[in-house]
Protein backbone atom coordinates (compact mmCIF):
# COMPACT_ATOMS: atom_id res chain seq x y z
CA UNK A 1 0.00 0.00 0.00
CA UNK A 2 1.23 3.35 -1.17
CA UNK A 3 2.38 5.49 1.55
CA UNK A 4 -0.55 8.29 1.23
CA UNK A 5 -4.13 7.54 0.15
CA UNK A 6 -3.80 7.93 -3.72
CA UNK A 7 -7.36 7.45 -3.98
CA UNK A 8 -7.23 4.44 -6.71
CA UNK A 9 -6.82 1.14 -6.27
CA UNK A 10 -2.99 0.11 -6.45
CA UNK A 11 -3.53 -3.19 -8.21
CA UNK A 12 -5.27 -1.48 -10.90
CA UNK A 13 -3.14 1.60 -11.25
CA UNK A 14 -0.07 0.19 -9.73
CA UNK A 15 3.55 2.54 -9.75
CA UNK A 16 3.47 5.57 -11.42
CA UNK A 17 0.12 5.43 -12.76
CA UNK A 18 -1.38 6.05 -9.06
CA UNK A 19 0.07 9.34 -8.55
CA UNK A 20 -0.48 10.28 -12.00
CA UNK A 21 -3.72 10.06 -11.19
CA UNK A 22 -3.73 11.89 -8.02
CA UNK A 23 -2.35 14.75 -9.16
CA UNK A 24 -3.40 15.08 -12.70
CA UNK A 25 -2.06 18.56 -12.75
CA UNK A 26 2.03 17.60 -12.41
CA UNK A 27 0.79 14.19 -14.49
CA UNK A 28 0.28 16.21 -17.62
CA UNK A 29 3.94 17.64 -17.38
CA UNK A 30 5.54 14.39 -16.47
CA UNK A 31 4.02 12.62 -19.27
CA UNK A 32 4.95 15.06 -22.23
CA UNK A 33 8.57 14.85 -21.13
CA UNK A 34 8.49 11.38 -21.01
CA UNK A 35 6.91 11.18 -24.24
CA UNK A 36 9.73 14.08 -26.23
CA UNK A 37 12.39 11.95 -24.37
CA UNK A 38 11.05 8.13 -25.49
CA UNK A 39 8.94 9.13 -28.32
CA UNK A 40 9.92 12.34 -29.98
CA UNK A 41 11.93 12.87 -33.14
CA UNK A 42 15.48 11.34 -32.28
CA UNK A 43 18.24 9.71 -34.02
CA UNK A 44 18.09 7.14 -31.44
CA UNK A 45 15.40 4.73 -31.54
CA UNK A 46 12.77 4.94 -29.07
CA UNK A 47 13.73 0.78 -27.63
CA UNK A 48 17.15 2.47 -27.06
CA UNK A 49 16.07 5.26 -25.36
CA UNK A 50 13.67 2.85 -23.25
CA UNK A 51 16.75 1.19 -23.02
CA UNK A 52 18.12 3.59 -21.27
CA UNK A 53 15.13 4.54 -18.99
CA UNK A 54 14.98 0.53 -17.92
CA UNK A 55 19.00 0.53 -17.17
CA UNK A 56 18.95 3.41 -14.79
CA UNK A 57 15.61 2.04 -13.52
CA UNK A 58 16.61 -0.97 -12.62
CA UNK A 59 20.84 0.33 -11.08
CA UNK A 60 18.20 2.55 -8.97
CA UNK A 61 16.33 -0.23 -7.35
CA UNK A 62 13.31 0.96 -8.72
CA UNK A 63 11.26 -2.51 -9.44
CA UNK A 64 8.10 -1.01 -11.03
CA UNK A 65 10.06 1.75 -13.55
CA UNK A 66 12.34 -1.22 -14.35
CA UNK A 67 10.16 -3.41 -15.47
CA UNK A 68 7.82 -1.35 -16.97
CA UNK A 69 10.49 0.19 -19.24
CA UNK A 70 12.44 -3.42 -19.88
CA UNK A 71 8.54 -4.54 -21.36
CA UNK A 72 8.50 -1.45 -23.37
CA UNK A 73 11.98 -1.46 -24.43
CA UNK A 74 11.62 -5.34 -25.21
CA UNK A 75 8.57 -4.36 -27.38
CA UNK A 76 10.44 -1.40 -29.07
CA UNK A 77 13.91 -3.87 -29.84
CA UNK A 78 14.16 -6.22 -32.50
CA UNK A 79 16.62 -8.55 -29.99
CA UNK A 80 13.28 -8.06 -27.51
CA UNK A 81 13.79 -9.11 -24.31
CA UNK A 82 16.63 -11.24 -24.53
CA UNK A 83 19.29 -8.02 -25.19
CA UNK A 84 17.37 -5.86 -22.16
CA UNK A 85 18.30 -8.83 -19.91
CA UNK A 86 21.72 -9.05 -21.32
CA UNK A 87 22.07 -5.32 -20.75
CA UNK A 88 21.17 -5.80 -16.79
CA UNK A 89 23.53 -8.74 -16.30
CA UNK A 90 26.57 -7.86 -18.33
CA UNK A 91 26.96 -4.31 -20.17
CA UNK A 92 30.03 -4.92 -21.32
CA UNK A 93 29.27 -7.69 -23.38
CA UNK A 94 25.73 -7.13 -24.03
CA UNK A 95 24.89 -7.51 -27.79
CA UNK A 96 24.18 -3.67 -28.58
CA UNK A 97 26.27 -1.16 -30.19
CA UNK A 98 28.88 0.35 -29.65
CA UNK A 99 27.49 3.72 -29.49
CA UNK A 100 24.86 2.71 -27.25
CA UNK A 101 27.29 0.74 -24.91
CA UNK A 102 29.16 4.33 -24.30
CA UNK A 103 25.56 5.89 -23.85
CA UNK A 104 24.64 3.58 -21.48
CA UNK A 105 27.88 4.39 -19.44
CA UNK A 106 26.88 8.16 -19.76
CA UNK A 107 23.22 7.30 -17.98
CA UNK A 108 25.63 4.97 -15.35
CA UNK A 109 27.47 7.87 -14.16
CA UNK A 110 24.53 10.14 -13.84
CA UNK A 111 22.36 7.79 -11.94
CA UNK A 112 25.47 8.38 -9.74
CA UNK A 113 25.70 11.85 -9.67
CA UNK A 114 25.83 14.24 -12.83
CA UNK A 115 29.02 15.27 -11.68
CA UNK A 116 30.48 11.52 -12.26
CA UNK A 117 29.85 12.32 -16.09
CA UNK A 118 33.85 12.85 -16.95
CA UNK A 119 35.48 14.25 -20.03
CA UNK A 120 36.50 10.67 -20.92
CA UNK A 121 32.73 9.51 -21.19
CA UNK A 122 32.14 11.65 -23.32
CA UNK A 123 34.64 11.15 -25.23
CA UNK A 124 34.46 7.61 -25.79
CA UNK A 125 30.68 8.03 -26.73
CA UNK A 126 32.25 10.49 -29.51
CA UNK A 127 34.76 7.93 -30.69
CA UNK A 128 31.58 5.61 -30.95
CA UNK A 129 29.76 7.97 -33.31
CA UNK A 130 27.53 9.42 -30.19
CA UNK A 131 26.22 12.84 -31.75
CA UNK A 132 26.10 16.35 -28.39
CA UNK A 133 22.39 15.96 -29.12
CA UNK A 134 22.27 11.97 -28.36
CA UNK A 135 24.81 12.58 -25.75
CA UNK A 136 22.14 15.35 -24.17
CA UNK A 137 19.40 13.29 -24.52
CA UNK A 138 21.45 10.57 -22.81
CA UNK A 139 22.55 12.36 -19.73
CA UNK A 140 18.41 14.14 -19.60
CA UNK A 141 16.65 10.40 -20.07
CA UNK A 142 19.03 9.21 -17.13
CA UNK A 143 18.33 12.24 -14.90
CA UNK A 144 14.49 12.53 -15.55
CA UNK A 145 14.56 8.70 -14.62
CA UNK A 146 16.32 9.10 -11.53
CA UNK A 147 13.44 11.93 -10.25
CA UNK A 148 10.65 9.32 -11.92
CA UNK A 149 12.23 6.54 -10.19
CA UNK A 150 12.63 8.38 -6.38
CA UNK A 151 8.68 9.79 -7.37
CA UNK A 152 7.67 6.27 -7.52
CA UNK A 153 9.39 4.66 -4.75
CA UNK A 154 9.06 7.84 -2.58
CA UNK A 155 5.57 7.28 -2.37
CA UNK A 156 5.78 2.72 -1.63
CA UNK A 157 3.79 2.32 -4.50
CA UNK A 158 3.17 -1.14 -5.68
CA UNK A 159 5.01 -2.97 -8.31
CA UNK A 160 3.36 -6.12 -9.46
CA UNK A 161 5.30 -9.01 -9.59
CA UNK A 162 4.10 -10.70 -12.74
CA UNK A 163 5.83 -9.61 -16.06
CA UNK A 164 2.95 -10.28 -18.13
CA UNK A 165 1.41 -6.48 -16.50
CA UNK A 166 4.02 -4.83 -17.69
CA UNK A 167 3.86 -6.62 -20.86
CA UNK A 168 0.15 -5.53 -21.17
CA UNK A 169 1.30 -2.10 -20.74
CA UNK A 170 3.84 -1.92 -23.06
CA UNK A 171 1.50 -2.39 -25.66
CA UNK A 172 -0.17 0.93 -24.94
CA UNK A 173 2.96 2.70 -24.53
CA UNK A 174 3.98 1.35 -28.56
CA UNK A 175 0.51 2.70 -29.49
CA UNK A 176 -0.27 5.71 -27.77
CA UNK A 177 2.90 7.42 -25.70
CA UNK A 178 2.70 8.30 -22.40
CA UNK A 179 -0.06 11.63 -22.61
CA UNK A 180 -2.46 9.27 -23.45
CA UNK A 181 -4.16 8.08 -20.19
CA UNK A 182 -3.92 3.98 -19.58
CA UNK A 183 -7.33 2.41 -18.34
Amino acid sequence: MAHIDLGVDETLLPGITGPLRFRPETAGPLNQLADVLLRGPSTLSRGERELIAAHVSGLNECTFCHNSHAAFAAAQLDEGMAVVTQVRTDLATAAISPKLRALLRIAEAVQKSGREVTPAHIEAARAEGATDVEIHDTVLIAAAFCMYNRYVDGLGTLAPEDPAAYAASAQHIVDHGYSVPRG
